[in-house]
């Protein structure tokens, strides 16, 4: 990369790199900091009992410590490891793709609202459209008192006990919570990066400073649409009433409401937060650095060397192996310790 060429206006033609870079980085984003997330699912829980309730997310760790061991926070990462490189790919490859195309169009920068908030809306869709039956899983593996030994477990009982559309049961409150998260995401990172970063140089300090602040910002406002995610993918007033599944929004809003009272409605913000802020910087970073890196050995030129069949075939084994994998996860279920099913 010639000394005086600006960093942050990377040609965009090979969709390749973005892809393999937001794959490589949503994969480091949430198994580094999966147990916050458990945390805060456990946080959330609608579990009335005594043992179910965490009052701070000290408590919670110290509960969890003493009871089951730390380790049990990692119960279902192989699930969000699974769902989290093909959606991240999907997520960040069509993000700088409709960002490159408003932004030619219209000839405003990407740290204009007007071009960011319309691509971050396009990734998010197609992200959560991939990714919200992985989601439900590794919910249900993370709740309070999990029924559940492993990923493949949760998949045969669910869809046989509940059918495929519990599966994306909680899409409607995943996007609802996500279109206004990644608004502030995306507007908040560029923006910060910009005043950090103006000459828009290849600076990692920047994408570590924006990622982490605006992922804490996004996280805190939406919050409350979280907990009602985690209620429609947990449906643990089904568990503990034997009542038939929590339906939308609104019925999870009241089952909350009737539980924990308006204070439900936050719980589980302070571990939201502290999930966020590191995993958002990790994967800026993680995915800016590849990118730079791609770039710096100039590999935009790589599907070049990527025939159209070689494309299809890399695009079909890709494909084949999620089905492989929980194929593989089903016969070594037996040996796996049920910790880190």
């Amino acid at each position: 990369m010639e000394p005086g060429e600006e960093y942050e206006y990377l040609p965009t033609s090979n969709l390749h790199i973005h892809m393999a870079a937001g794959a490589m980085a949503g994969v480091m984003e949430h198994c580094t900091v999966y147990p916050i997330d458990s945390i805060k699912t456990k946080m959330q829980s609608l579990n009335p009992t005594a043992k179910g309730l965490y009052n701070s997310f000290g408590g919670a760790i110290r509960s969890i410590r003493n009871s089951k061991g730390l380790l049990s926070t990692f119960k279902g990462v192989n699930a969000v490891a699974l769902g989290a490189g093909p959606a991240h790919a999907i997520y960040f490859g069509s993000y700088e793709m409709v960002k490159t195309t408003i932004s030619n169009y219209t000839g405003k920068p990407d740290t204009n609202p007007m071009v960011g908030v319309p691509a971050g809306l396009a990734a998010t869709f197609l992200h959560d459209s991939f990714m919200t039956p992985f989601e439900m899983i590794k919910q249900r593996l993370q709740m309070h008192s999990s029924p559940y030994t492993s990923a493949s477990h949760v998949f045969r009982e669910v869809w046989k006990q509940e059918g495929p559309r519990a599966f994306y049961r909680s899409l409607p409150t995943q996007l609802s919570m996500n279109v206004p998260f990644q608004v502030i995401h995306f507007s908040a990172y560029e923006n910060i990066r910009h005043l950090i970063n103006p000459d828009d140089t290849y600076n990692p300090l920047s994408h570590v400073v924006a990622g982490g602040s605006a992922g804490a910002m996004a996280a805190a406002v939406t919050t409350p649409l979280d907990v009602l995610k985690t209620t429609l993918n947990t449906q643990e007033s089904r568990f503990e009433h034997q009542g038939r599944a929590t339906q939308g929004m609104w019925n999870a809003a009241r089952d909350v409401y009737a539980l924990h009272g308006y204070k439900g409605f936050l719980r589980g913000v302070q571990a939201r937060m502290l999930f966020h802020i590191p995993s958002t910087a990790i994967c800026w970073s993680v995915y800016e650095f590849f990118k730079h890196t791609m770039k710096t050995f100039n590999l935009e030129d790589l599907e070049m060397l990527i025939t159209p069949d070689q494309s299809e075939s890399m695009q079909s084994e890709s494909m084949t192996s999620v089905g492989s994998v929980v194929a593989s996860e089903m016969h070594a279920k037996s040996e796996a310790p049920s910790g880190w099913a």
